[in-house]
């Protein structure tokens, strides 16, 4: 079994409910526990051409699937949650899409991959005030690459 966090979005419909239905069905997954899950907070969105803001929240899984099943699974549920993606041409992507869901592997155990599909650890969370405050209350002294924590990244980041 390995940990796996889990970064959760959310700029559509009822946004705490697209989480609880995440929640549980985690809970429901053979392969999958959840250990605890921070609150859920609300944060404005970054970037240009969101609707509105975010929910955000992190959670902490326990998990038999490999690292890119589990990915294959978030990207399942968000289907599954009325989830889009935009498409991506020569030029970059286009404008991001509002999106009921969004779920991010931020953290598998201490597996550090550089594929295409997946990047482990996620490239930008340690950037990232919506997910480093939610993390840093679930596991604030987590180690995270290069000896940081969740909480020492969230003091260095400028106040939004």
């Amino acid at each position: 079994m390995s940990r796996a966090f889990i970064g959760l979005g959310s700029n559509l419909g009822d946004r705490a409910s697209h989480f609880r239905w995440a929640l549980d069905a985690w809970d429901l997954h053979p392969g999958v526990q959840v250990l605890r899950a921070s609150r859920f907070r609300e944060t404005p969105p970054e970037g240009d051409g969101f609707r509105g803001s975010f929910l955000n929240a992190v959670a902490e899984l326990e998990t038999s699937l490999p690292p890119r099943a589990l990915l294959a699974s978030l990207l399942d549920m968000e289907t599954r949650r009325g989830r889009t993606r935009p498409l991506v041409d020569s030029a970059g992507p286009s404008a991001p899409l509002d999106r009921p869901l969004d779920l991010d592997l931020l953290l598998y155990g201490r597996a550090v991959l550089d594929g295409p599909d997946l990047v482990l650890p996620h490239p930008r969370m340690e950037n990232r005030r919506f997910v480093l405050e939610p993390l840093a209350e679930i596991a604030p002294f987590l180690p995270l690459p290069g000896g940081r924590t969740p909480s020492s990244c969230l003091q260095k980041l400028p106040r939004g």
